[in-house]
């Protein structure tokens, strides 16, 4: 067995195609990166299109946060906010709470994304129990929607096209249409399909009973289910109404956050709309340690604490939750964003970036292209009639010959089944730009001709 052979072999990867499991070794190895670059250990450079998963914020190799880690290593390398407090979990809560709309200023810190919606999904079911309302169950989220890989997070995830047989809770969790103009009729127009996906929650709030809804979990653009951007004022709409029937409204952030379109948090200053919890995760320390979290409303937090708490407990957390290690990180990453101004560089790159990545709608095998920020995907498609179990492998085909196409050309992408997805590190440039869009259609091209797709 060669070298090469071996990476894998004692390896179970995340969404690990079990048929293949150990025998691929098609899989690059990534042994170090500069900038927005990774580079593999042959040396080939890769122009990291993905940022990681949604989180290479301020790029790799930035001694600033190698510094800041291991200064608070060697000051304070753990703490427990369990029964103590340290002083930098403090100062990003202040900063977080400075960032946030409305009176969202309690902030809880857990280890990543799927955590941060875990727990704050725990933290509706703890209130409506102190409130005497334990029917108050039903949680509404959308198709197409990603909240994360633990029980409840994985069970309000709506990428239907995974095949997987594992278990999710299905009782309470109520899917509604994914607020995706490429998947609805290609007559409506944005104001009118707006106006159905709004009376569509309004219609399964009724049916359901608004006090029998516990929340609505909605990420303001659909990162993982194909870079979704929903109608304008579909967010504000939906926000609006769930919270006029008394039901929580969750924003989950997580890929948002953190200047992906080119603010600390999008709720309010992109969308219009003050949620009553906000999770987050990501971006806040630009990947380079785990951490996650949500920050509440003091409003909601009020209802159920002091004299109203009928003496419980938020019974939730982990050993890692505020770690002043990778809240360290997070404020490092923060004074970089704040220093090289990358939110402005977000801004003024992004509509250069999301008309560059458009070019690409004159291919045959691009189906839509769609995005907001410094995020976007390029959906590919064959015009035949392939349908279910045949159409998704097809579809897988699709996306893992593009995905091999793009490495030859020195980028890597993210292929969720036929869907490449791109959100680069923040920092990249004009010229990066350029070379991740000529690489990606030059790999496009590749397939086009190889799966013999006519103009």
């Amino acid at each position: 067995m060669s070298e090469r052979d071996t990476f894998n072999r004692h390896l179970l990867h995340p969404w690990a195609y079990l048929p293949a499991l150990g025998d691929d070794d098609s899989t690059p190895v990534i042994v170090r990166g500069e900038g927005v670059y990774i580079y593999d250990e042959d040396g080939n450079r890769l122009l990291d299109g993905p940022g990681g998963m949604w989180c290479m914020q301020t790029g790799y190799g930035r001694r600033e946060i190698a510094d800041a880690v291991s200064e608070q290593i060697m000051q304070l390398g753990y703490s427990t906010g369990f029964f103590v407090i340290n002083p930098v979990e403090t100062e990003l809560a202040q900063r977080i709470a400075a960032k946030t709309p409305g009176d969202l200023n309690r902030v809880f810190f857990t280890t990543g994304g799927s955590t941060a919606v875990d727990s704050a999904l725990r933290l509706c079911q703890l209130a409506n129990n102190i409130k005497g309302m334990r029917g108050r169950k039903h949680i509404l989220t959308r198709e197409h929607a990603y909240h994360g890989s633990t029980f409840l997070a994985a069970s309000v995830t709506g990428k239907e096209r995974d095949k997987t047989a594992m278990d999710t809770w299905q009782e309470c969790v109520h899917f509604l249409s994914s607020p995706c103009a490429y998947y609805h009729d290609p007559d409506f127009s944005e104001q009118a399909l707006c106006d159905y996906l709004v009376q569509e929650l309004e219609n399964k709030i009724l049916e359901l009973g608004p006090e029998n809804v516990m929340c609505f979990i909605a990420e303001p653009v659909l990162a993982s289910g194909g870079v979704i951007v929903p109608p304008v004022d579909y967010n504000r709409r939906c926000c609006e109404l769930v919270q006029e029937h008394g039901i929580v409204y969750i924003a989950d952030e997580v890929v948002t956050a953190f200047g992906r379109l080119g603010h600390w948090f999008v709720s309010e200053e992109v969308f219009g709309m003050t949620p009553d919890i906000i999770t987050f995760a990501k971006g806040i320390t630009s990947g380079y340690v785990p951490l996650g979290g949500f920050a509440v409303s003091e409003r909601f937090m009020a209802s159920i604490s002091g004299e109203q708490s009928g003496g419980n407990n938020y019974s939730n957390g982990y050993t890692w939750s505020a770690s002043p290690v990778s809240c360290a990180a997070a404020l490092a990453s923060w004074d970089i964003i704040e220093r090289e101004g990358l939110l402005d560089h977000v801004r003024q790159t992004a509509p250069y970036f999301q008309e560059q990545m458009r070019t690409l709608l004159d291919l045959p095998l691009v189906g839509d292209v769609r995005g907001t920020g410094l995020m976007a995907a390029v959906e590919m498609r064959l015009d035949n009639d392939a349908a279910g179990e045949a159409l998704l492998a097809q579809d897988y085909s699709i996306g893992e010959l593009v995905d091999n196409y793009c490495h030859q050309f020195g980028l890597l992408v993210r292929p969720l089944i036929n869907v490449c997805v791109i959100s680069p590190p923040l920092i990249i440039t004009r010229e990066q730009i350029d070379d991740m869009v000529s690489a990606l259609r030059k790999a496009l091209l590749l397939a086009q001709d190889e799966l013999q797709v006519n103009a």
